[in-house]
């Protein structure tokens, strides 16, 4: 049995598609010079390659970075976008007292019931509250994210989730009500969002006055207006300040291993800091 020019068995025999063999092409694809049909085409410098050949160059490629070391993606932010989506499916099926009730955080509960330092942060009081969050997560998180990349921001929005319930924690007594006050919300996780894009801004040199006033403006209407943990905003604020610090200012050639141990230390502060709360009560 000879080879036949297009390099199938038998003389007689037309090339097909490896991809579609019912499919007969004489087109070659210029890297690995198998037969391609119309559908795995892909143009390319000289003639066309096949999508195969077009796959594994592009996986052999070094992934692109950006100035903060995240790798560059095409596309909407997934992270953001499922943080809402939890957010808003939490909203509608957890309408519910008792589901609510045993996902809110309140301080005394905390240190028996530690997933509510997180779980807190998906739940919301009401359409406004949850309709003001998320519209600042949606701004906020569809620039940072793809500049930190989506391990990074999705690190920094639980720690500073988590950071906001601290900082509930940490002003509350047990002999005042605020120790069985219950609070929700994704605000402490979004002002760390705020400080890490103001920190962001200013690393590479623009103008932060914006998200500086965005700040201010927030923290006076967490004092002023009744209902508001401004104990949370605070607590995100400073955990996502100090982790995005890390982050951004981390030397380019130990951006991973920097950012890595920073989000442990940061959340192990965290956690010992909760953890001395409750043994001084």
């Amino acid at each position: 049995m000879t080879a036949s020019p297009y390099g199938q068995a038998g003389t007689d025999a037309a090339p097909a598609c490896p991809r579609h063999p019912d499919r007969v092409s004489y087109v070659r694809c210029q890297r690995c010079n198998r037969p391609v049909c119309p559908e795995c085409q892909r143009p390319a410098p000289v003639g066309v390659q096949c999508v195969d050949c077009v796959a594994r160059a592009q996986a052999a490629l070094p992934a692109r970075r950006t100035v903060f070391g995240g790798r560059v993606r095409e596309g909407r932010p997934v992270v953001t976008i499922t943080i809402v989506a939890l957010c808003l499916l939490a909203y509608v099926f957890l309408r519910a007292a008792d589901a609510r009730a045993a996902l809110v955080f309140v301080p005394f509960a905390g240190e028996s019931e530690p997933y509510r330092f997180l779980s807190a942060a998906f739940l919301h009081g009401g359409f406004l509250h949850l309709a003001v969050n998320m519209y600042a997560l949606w701004i906020v998180g569809s620039v940072l994210e793809p500049a930190l990349g989506r391990w990074r921001f999705a690190a920094l929005y639980l720690v500073s989730a988590v950071g906001g319930s601290v900082g509930v924690l940490l002003f509350a007594s047990p002999y005042e009500v605020a120790w069985i006050t219950p609070v929700v919300g994704a605000s402490g996780a979004v002002f760390g969002l705020f400080g890490a894009v103001g920190l962001a801004m200013r690393r590479l040199g623009r103008d932060t006055t914006q998200i500086l006033v965005l700040i201010v403006i927030n923290t006076v209407i967490g004092f002023t207006i009744p209902n508001i943990a401004w104990q949370a905003h605070l607590g995100g604020l400073v955990v996502g300040a100090v982790l995005a610090a890390a982050y951004v200012y981390a030397p380019r050639k130990r951006q991973t291993a920097t950012s890595i141990v920073a989000t442990v230390l940061v959340a192990a502060v965290v956690v010992v800091l909760a953890t001395a709360k409750y043994a001084i009560t």
